[in-house]
């Protein structure tokens, strides 16, 4: 099948590596071309603009970081929209605000295209071998016609409802994370008059009911930071994440509710990054906060 990336982050390109791995014909576009040439070198084709990737693929599928990103490459002169996509299949999978996706979906039926949103669950590792979870939104007809292709980027499915419905449970499911960071950045800081090897903390702290998944298979990392030690390439970055908090708390007001913990973890995050932790993996910000944040706060 041929099928257009628009967006090629680290999960763009993930997502575009694992498409060209069964088989299928991808065309990718960037706004910084730069960025398409590791995919060009794989076997994929480069888009001149987001119109022509859409005019040359059956299915396009957008990764990108906001909502700003998304009308740009949605709305702009050489953008998707302006090619004829009729009959064509467009899924996002970005994670933005509900009434973000909601509006692509409706200006992009409007062009005569089926839309899906399918905001992921996952890093870059899952995203190359196909073990994302896809949390989807829209309309029955459309996601029958997008499982096939999401199904080989996913190893869970979860059509929760219209579009809108999976931003809705993606910011869900990433809050609890992103605040774990940070809770995790004060228990060190209640640890570290004992003086433990930060190996032997991050094991005790792993091997508790309190922890998740997440640090289970990062406290190693997150000891090597404690110890002075560089870690890999963040398949994620401090400055994504605080992106996501803040969407968090902008859609708790348009219902009427409060994130009390979530708005206090957003101002956290923005510490970290105003000491320079922007494009650094949230595995840092526990670390941080431990070291230096919980002074300077």
């Amino acid at each position: 099948m041929k099928i257009g990336i628009c967006g090629m982050g680290r999960m763009g390109a993930a997502m575009a590596s694992r498409l060209m791995a069964v088989g299928h014909d991808v065309t990718v576009w960037n706004r910084d071309a730069k960025k398409t040439e590791p995919l060009v070198a794989e076997g994929a084709k480069k888009a001149d603009t987001p119109a022509a990737l859409a005019a040359s693929c059956e299915v396009v599928i957008t990764m990108l970081l906001n909502a700003a990103a998304l009308d740009a490459v949605f709305n702009g002169p050489n953008g998707i929209l302006s090619a004829d996509v009729a009959g064509k299949l467009i899924v996002d999978t970005s994670t933005v605000m509900p009434e973000t996706a909601e509006k692509l979906g409706r200006a992009a039926t409007a062009k005569g295209a089926q839309f899906v949103e399918c905001p992921v669950g996952g890093t870059v590792g899952p995203a190359r071998n196909g073990q994302l979870i896809g949390l989807v939104g829209g309309e029955d007809a459309a996601v029958a016609r997008a499982r096939p292709i999401i199904e080989q980027l996913c190893r869970r499915i979860e059509h929760v409802g219209p579009v809108g419905s999976g931003a809705k449970i993606k910011l869900a499911i990433n809050l609890p994370l992103m605040v774990y960071w940070q809770a995790l950045g004060e228990a060190l800081t209640l640890a570290a008059p004992l003086g433990l090897p930060p190996e032997r903390l991050m094991d005790i702290m792993a091997d508790t009911s309190g922890s998740p998944a997440a640090v289970k298979m990062r406290g190693p990392d997150v000891a090597k930071l404690l110890g002075g030690q560089a870690t890999g390439a963040p398949a994620f970055d401090v400055g994504a994440a605080r992106k996501d908090i803040a969407t968090m708390v902008e859609f708790a007001g348009t219902l009427g509710a409060k994130l009390p913990v979530t708005a206090a973890t957003l101002a956290c995050y923005d510490a970290a990054i105003k000491a320079g932790f922007e494009a650094k993996d949230p595995i840092n910000v526990p670390v941080f906060w431990a070291q230096t944040g919980s002074k300077n706060a």
